[in-house]
């Protein structure tokens, strides 16, 4: 089942190392897909203004308890957790840069052309879209295994620590972002626990899609790749 996937499966067109400055034509056609999804996803959760997503919550907790703006704050969360990355062995890869770039892209496409619903069952309806989207997105991209974003590579060097599911290191996760958050001040919707709840289970069926529908070995883990190319 795919709430039991603990690795990130390696499929045809996975890349052998993150640190891959020439990766196969695919590859790299599948990572900015995958960033494209996901991007568009958490476009949507804003669009369907049912409630940010946790770690939006985080940093407007700290926005009202410091003097820097919600950006600012953002940014320095991302240091702080590429930081989290040393302990846990991760590598970044243009993935890692990709990620800042084609989300934030398709975020702002998406506030630009979708509009709001204007019944509360449609804003709950496109946030589930949301987190599934972003969900597929986040497997597709993670599996290209050219570099994950901040809290995907945390994700990964957490499940690899404690051989825990996907699904439940990344519930965990959001989860304790989403509650320091509220703790600090920051709104907490509907969407946002929709968020928190939902993401790891959807990264998982994300995974557990192309697991089943790639052609490729899979049995074999990106996190036992040899190391060249």
């Amino acid at each position: 089942m795919f709430l039991t996937i603990k690795n990130i499966p390696k499929v045809s067109w996975s890349s052998n190392k993150p640190l891959n400055l020439k990766p196969k034509l695919s590859t790299f056609f599948f990572l900015c897909f995958g960033l494209s999804l996901f991007g568009l996803g958490e476009g949507l959760l804003i669009v369907s203004a049912a409630g940010a997503s946790p770690w939006s919550v985080l940093a407007q907790g700290i926005y009202l308890n410091v003097g820097f703006s919600v950006g600012i704050i953002t940014i320095l969360i991302s240091v702080a957790v590429l930081f989290l990355w040393l302990p846990l062995n991760q590598k970044p890869g243009i993935g890692t840069i990709l990620n800042a770039l084609i989300i934030g892209l398709m975020i702002d496409v998406c506030i630009k052309f979708v509009p709001t619903p204007e019944n509360y069952i449609s804003q709950l309806l496109l946030a589930i879209i949301a987190v599934l989207t972003v969900g597929l997105g986040g497997g597709i991209y993670l599996v290209g295994n050219l570099g994950a974003g901040p809290r995907d590579g945390l994700m990964i060097g957490l499940q690899q620590k404690t051989n825990l599911p996907i699904a439940a290191v990344r519930a965990f996760l959001e989860i304790t972002v989403m509650s320091i958050g509220w703790y600090l001040g920051g709104t907490v919707g509907v969407g946002t626990l929709l968020f928190a709840f939902g993401i790891g289970p959807a990264v998982a069926l994300g995974l557990f899609c192309l697991l089943y529908t790639s052609p490729s070995p899979r049995d074999g883990l990106l996190s036992r790749m040899p190391s060249s190319a």
